[in-house]
C-alpha cells in the first residue's frame, strides 16, 4: 500500500475488514476482491445501479489483471468482461492505472482491517508492527505480478481511485501512530516521540522493502525478513524509552 494524509491525529475507526491468508492464483479465486461495497440505507435505485456497475468493473479488472497480467489487460477487455460500454469504465476510473488502484484499494483495506482486528495487543510494538506488515506481504504474495504493478504505479497515484488509495494510506499512518501512542502509554516508547512522525518513518521502511522486491534485489519473502524486519528492529531501538 502506500501514500498518506495528515488530517487529524485521531485514529479512524473501522476502515475495512477481511483476511490476508494467501489464496490460490487462479482466475476463479481471484475474480472478486474480498470486500464488496455496502449500499447505504435508503440508497435510490439509480445510485444502487451505479454501485453495481462499479462492482462489475472492479471484479472484471481484477480477473483480467490476474489472468492476462496488468500490462496485457486493456480497458476495452475490462468493459467487455463487465458487460458495459468502454466509456462507462472511464466514469469509474480515469485510466488503467486508476483501475488498478480500484481493485487494490479493497484488498489492502480488508487486509489492514484484518491485521488490526487480530493484533497481538499484549506484545511489544515491534511484534505488532511485524504482525501488520506480515499480513500485507502475504496479500501481495497472492498475486505478485499484479502487486508489483501496483507498487510501481502507487507513487504519485491520481484519479478518483488513486485519491482513495491515498486516503487509505493516510488512515493507515494514523493507525500505526496509534500503536506508537499505546506503546508510549505502556512506557515502552519514549514520551517525547511524535507518534505520527514515527509512523511515517515506519511506513518509509515498509515501502523501501517493497521497492527492493520490485527492483529484483530480493524475493518478496526476503523483503519482509530480513530486510524489513531488521530495519524495523533498528527503528524500534531508537524509539525505546
Amino acid at each position: 500500500m502506500s501514500k498518506v494524509s495528515t488530517g487529524s491525529a485521531k485514529r479512524r475507526k473501522g476502515s475495512a475488514a477481511g483476511g490476508a491468508a494467501a489464496a490460490p492464483a487462479t482466475a476463479a479465486a481471484a475474480a472478486a476482491p474480498p470486500t464488496p461495497d455496502a449500499p447505504a440505507p435508503g440508497r435510490g435505485a439509480r445510485a444502487q445501479q451505479k454501485l453495481d456497475t462499479r462492482r462489475r468493473i472492479r471484479d472484471a479488472a481484477w480477473a483480467l489483471f490476474t489472468e492476462l497480467g496488468y500490462d496485457d489487460a486493456t480497458t476495452k477487455a475490462v468493459a467487455e468482461r463487465a458487460e458495459v460500454a468502454t466509456g462507462t469504465v472511464f466514469v469509474h476510473a480515469r485510466d488503467k492505472a486508476d483501475l488498478l488502484m480500484m481493485v487494490m484499494h479493497d484488498r489492502i483495506a480488508a487486509t489492514v482491517d484484518a491485521a488490526f482486528e487480530a493484533l497481538p495487543r499484549k506484545e511489544p510494538l515491534l511484534a505488532q508492527l511485524l504482525h501488520v506488515f506480515q499480513r500485507l506481504f502475504a496479500m501481495y504474495g497472492e498475486q505478485p505480478l499484479v502487486s508489483q504493478a501496483f507498487v510501481k504505479a502507487f507513487p504519485g497515484a491520481s484519479g478518483p481511485n488513486g485519491e482513495r488509495i491515498n486516503a487509505l494510506t493516510f488512515a493507515f499512518l494514523h493507525r500505526i501512530a496509534g500503536l506508537v501512542r499505546d506503546a508510549q502509554a505502556r512506557g515502552e516508547v519514549a514520551g517525547d516521540i511524535d507518534p505520527l512522525a514515527a509512523a511515517h518513518n515506519v511506513f518509509a521502511l515498509y515501502f523501501a522493502a517493497l521497492l527492493a522486491w520490485l527492483s529484483g534485489f530480493v524475493t518478496l519473502a526476503a523483503a519482509l525478513d530480513p530486510v524489513l524486519k531488521s530495519a524495523l528492529a533498528l527503528q524500534y531501538r531508537g524509539l525505546r524509552a
